[in-house]
């Protein structure tokens, strides 16, 4: 089951205020962005947020499991908490890099 366009919504609303939100969809499943930092990870209607040192005492009573097979374990968000959600997502942006884009070399 794929995550639903109402989800994700709610999710970007719920962690508005804490920068520049936007999401993407990638293979049928979403990423979320603040200020263009990868945050969140939402799968099946599930809000993932990385094991990082930044969320561990945040997230030490969360529910862990993996977004997708073979991937980590990751936290599993509580996003319907939005004080949570928003100290969570704050945590993370101030830890996590904006990624570098790749460019892509030209054909002899």
């Amino acid at each position: 089951m794929a995550t639903s366009a109402d989800y994700i919504e709610f999710v970007t609303d719920q962690i508005a205020g804490s920068g520049a939100v936007r999401h993407r969809k990638m293979f049928g499943e979403y990423m979320v962005y603040v200020d263009d930092r990868p945050v969140l990870l939402v799968c099946d209607n599930t809000v993932f947020v990385k094991k990082a040192d930044a969320v561990a005492s945040l997230m030490k009573d969360a529910a862990t499991g993996t977004p997708y097979p073979g991937a980590r374990e990751h936290y599993i968000l509580d996003i319907e908490d939005r004080d949570l959600s928003l100290d969570a997502v704050r945590a993370l942006v101030a830890v996590t890099p904006i990624p570098v884009k790749k460019t892509r070399k030209k054909a002899p």
